[in-house]
């Protein structure tokens, strides 16, 4: 093939994955998605309405892109959903807390039914960050726990669950985002660790799933040592070096978002992404503006024109991702399995409950008081979370309740609270950490960890731990203090004597 027969911007265009504004396929759109051959789509929370809506957009969407249209959305489980109405999975962690590989095995296929029905055919999931850190602002209870060897084998059954179903998972984020102090959506973290310590834990899950994964997403985190200058999404000898030479990946590897601010604020659109691709990357996830979206097409395509590129590189970057769209191809499915999908989710957000130095269950009819935020908050990754009032009206199924909720957690006066013998239930909504006002003053009877479970560290009080706000979650804290259920799930992080 020569020059004059190569369309550049069409080859770049393939090699990118577009975020998409609106509820539906506009003419602009359209033109832009046929005229560069784009075979990406990410969709996220703002994209979605209902199931008619969103199905008729991703078949819009195929019809645009062709028979190898990849389209994707982030349905991890717990706060990291984007289709809400579907059966609402489990966090990682709670699957962790679970310890059933069987369990995960039915989440994942589930997750993937619902998903594959609305016409996706690549779910960015499952998280192998290995959690140990307990002030990581950003991954949390999205991972399956500290322990190399169990939180893979939980979160690989997850995965066989998915890819059974038609598919495609993305393992994230290599080489591994759980100890980090910074959210990569808004700064650039910093994971400094020798290679040795690496190895034995960042390392492991990647490692051990690398011969199954259909794709690996990567890290917006410098290493410093493994690549004192690039992070991970731009570095040949992270991507290259190690997750294709030295593991043997051989499947489709993507990068994060290019519109966060640890790639953002530093380098140019196009920039970027061409030093991903020479990095290893296969697709760019370009999902920023339409105008970086061209150019981040354009500089593809100049990278590729003067050899920056090598042609042939790029060929075996279209091949890995033609493999991956003809094995799970796009294309919604009936959906006969929700009662049932249903049942499955609350069973298993019940066997992750996890109790906390030995809570105890007010009687039925007992007068309580609850305290939560005033609002639902999103980090910008997950979903928001549950209202206050929500939370009441479910404790009002046993009880009579009081409701006060706070603005500012480290301007709240808990003792102004009434000493009139109520039980007093905190419940936390959010995935932040409290801060040291809160934890020195606040003393409530029975902690209730709706989202972020290391906030059960903040006070000395028993807790309850969910690992995530879904209907089916509090309703799982509801049917425990029934005495319905026990709280059999074991926190699979160091801290709350359930991990090493």
């Amino acid at each position: 093939m020569n020059d004059t027969e190569i369309n550049y911007s069409e080859l770049a265009g393939r090699l990118i994955m577009v975020r998409l504004f609106g509820t539906e396929l506009d003419a602009d759109t359209d033109a832009f998605l046929r005229q560069y051959k784009v075979r990406g789509a990410c969709l996220f929370r703002q994209n979605m309405m209902d199931a008619a809506q969103l199905t008729r957009f991703t078949g819009a969407l195929r019809d645009a892109m062709g028979t190898e249209a990849l389209i994707a959305l982030d349905q991890e489980g717990g706060a990291v959903v984007r289709s809400t109405w579907v059966p609402a999975p489990p966090s990682a962690m709670a699957l962790g807390a679970a310890n059933d590989t069987q369990l995960a095995r039915e989440v994942g296929a589930a997750v993937a039914r619902a998903v594959r029905a609305l016409g996706f055919n690549w779910n960015f999931a499952p998280v192998l960050d290995l959690n140990n850190n307990p002030h990581n602002p950003v991954i949390a209870e999205r991972s399956f726990g500290a322990d190399p060897e169990t939180a893979t084998r939980i979160a690989m059954a997850w995965m066989e669950g998915s890819e059974g179903e038609g598919v495609a998972c993305c393992v994230k984020h290599f080489p591994g985002h759980g100890d980090t102090h910074v959210d990569s959506h808004r700064d650039l973290p910093l994971v400094d660790k020798p290679l040795a310590e690496l190895e034995r834990f960042e390392f492991a899950p990647f490692r051990i799933a690398a011969p199954e994964a259909s794709a690996v997403m990567t890290a917006h985190i410098v290493y410093p040592a493994l690549d004192p200058k690039y992070p991970a999404t731009m570095s040949r000898p992270i991507l290259t070096g190690i997750l294709r030479e030295r593991f043997g990946f051989d499947g489709v590897i993507i990068t994060d978002g290019m519109d966060m601010h640890a790639i953002a604020h530093r380098y140019g659109a196009g920039e970027a992404a061409v030093n991903a691709l020479v990095a290893g990357a296969d697709m760019v996830m370009a999902i920023g503006s339409r105008e970086t979206q061209i150019e981040t097409v354009h500089a593809i395509a100049a990278a590729i024109r003067d050899g920056v590129l090598p042609l042939a590189e790029v060929e075996a970057r279209l091949a890995r991702l033609a493999k991956l769209a003809a094995a799970h191809p796009a294309g919604p499915v009936n959906y006969m399995t929700d009662v049932d999908d249903r049942a499955l989710m609350a069973r298993a957000w019940r066997a992750g409950l996890t109790a906390l130095g030995q809570p105890q269950r007010p009687e039925r009819g007992a007068r309580i008081r609850l305290v939560a935020r005033a609002d639902v908050v999103s980090d910008g990754v997950s979903e928001a979370g549950v209202p206050a009032a929500a939370i009441a009206a479910a404790l009002g199924r046993l009880y009579e309740v009081d409701l006060v909720t706070f603005l500012d957690a480290e301007t709240f006066d808990w003792s102004a609270l009434p000493q009139d013998g109520r039980f007093t239930i905190l419940a936390s909504t959010s995935r932040r950490r409290y801060g040291p006002h809160a934890r020195a003053t606040w003393l409530p009877d029975l902690h209730v960890a709706l989202w972020n479970p290391y906030q059960a560290l903040d006070f000395g009080a028993p807790a309850l731990m969910t690992y995530g706000f879904a209907a089916p979650a509090l309703d799982a804290v509801i049917a425990w203090l029934a005495g319905e259920i026990d709280a059999p799930g074991n926190c699979p992080v160091p801290g709350f004597g359930g991990a090493p």
